[in-house]
């Protein structure tokens, strides 16, 4: 019975919206700093930056519904680490075109999982929300693994100058509206002992690196997807709602290829596709905080069409490579997942031992002449 009532309630969340928080607010927010860069990008004909302002635009995702000085703090971090990921990936994009293409596939792969671990433990240790690394990393490997669209330059130009703005635009959330009604209340800052902190790097490094390795290994054209994958369901709080979030994540992107198709379907001016890229950004942040699978249904096109803005793939072995890697990523967290749970049983076991065994010592002590 409690299994059929867990499976139960993971379906009755997976079919429900949660309570709206002026949710329209941040999302106008954070599409419109999207919107204005890609503007930008089209009037000057360059829409093979897509990726690099995108990227950058990701920095108004974090740190909603928080006070203004706490926002634009945590922002202005959370710009120089999307900033510094995508220079990175610029950087191996050039490196690539020296290494052959096995070397590069490695190399990024191994270099985007450390950056996983690394972006998750400083937004562990500095509070931001949201959790985890998927935008670090999904920086890194997307623009690593396109061709190089502009020297290295230019992308950290791009993506400085859209987080600026996206930060900007979060000065100004609170006139807006966009407010908790703690919002004057600084949220207690969370202390973490370095052993949490290795914990959170090793996870992260490890199941991306694992994902990446079967993903190249199935001969699959985007073996960051399954990284991406393996570590979305690990910013969860709690183990339950971590591999509640994979399967959301597999059910959810299934059916986020099918808008995907859809607006694939026929022939699109790049104009179209900009359009719909910063659409599909307001109505991922409108629901991304209420229903994550839902949201997956306008996450999963977003992120294709702006790696075809940039990159253009063929499409139907693009969607299947989507769902396949998917799964592929969401199995690999779900054993990061299941071993630490294990491995927590196990160092809990060996505690109750030896306090046993101390106090067992402790006795024998007592009773001696």
């Amino acid at each position: 019975m409690p299994a059929v009532t867990t499976i139960q309630d993971v379906g009755r969340r997976m079919l429900s919206l949660g309570p709206s928080r002026v949710d329209h607010i941040p999302a106008l927010r954070i599409s419109l700093g999207l919107a204005i860069p890609m503007a930008v990008l089209l009037l000057a004909g360059r829409t093979d930056w897509a990726m690099f302002v995108g990227f950058g635009a990701f920095t108004g995702i974090y740190s909603r519904y928080e006070p203004t000085r706490m926002r634009f703090r945590r922002q202005s971090m959370a710009g120089i680490m999307l900033t510094l990921c995508v220079t990175a990936g610029a950087s191996l994009a050039q490196l690539g075109e020296v290494l052959g293409p096995t070397a590069e596939s490695w190399t990024t792969l191994l270099v985007s999982s450390v950056v996983a671990g690394l972006a998750a433990t400083f937004v562990l240790s500095r509070g931001l929300k949201p959790g985890g690394a998927i935008f670090p990393l999904f920086a890194i490997a997307a623009v690593a693994s396109a061709p190089p669209a502009a020297p290295i330059w230019v992308a950290f130009a791009a993506a400085a100058a859209c987080a600026s703005l996206c930060v900007g635009l979060g000065l100004l959330g609170h006139w807006a509206g966009e407010r908790h009604p703690g919002a004057d209340v600084r949220a207690a800052a969370e202390t973490w002992t370095g052993r949490q902190l290795g914990a959170e790097f090793a996870r992260f490094t490890v199941a991306a690196a694992v994902a990446g390795m079967l993903g190249l290994a199935s001969g699959l054209p985007f073996p960051y997807w399954a990284q991406i994958a393996a570590i979305a369901l690990l910013s969860a709080p709690g183990r339950t709602l971590q591999i509640e979030r994979g399967l959301h994540r597999v059910v959810g992107t299934t059916l986020g290829i099918i808008t995907t198709a859809f607006l694939l379907s026929f022939p699109s001016e790049a104009w179209q596709l900009m359009v719909w890229v910063v659409v599909l950004q307001f109505l991922a942040e409108m629901y991304v905080l209420r229903n994550y699978a839902f949201a997956l249904l306008f996450i999963t096109p977003l992120a294709l069409l702006m790696v075809q803005l940039a990159h253009p793939q063929p499409v139907g072995p693009t969607l299947e490579a989507r769902v396949l890697e998917t799964v592929i990523g969401v199995l690999v967290g779900i054993a990061v997942v299941s071993a630490a749970a294990l491995g927590d049983r196990w160092a809990a076991r060996r505690t109750v031992r030896a306090a046993r065994a101390a106090g067992s010592e402790g006795e024998e002590r007592t009773v001696e002449p």
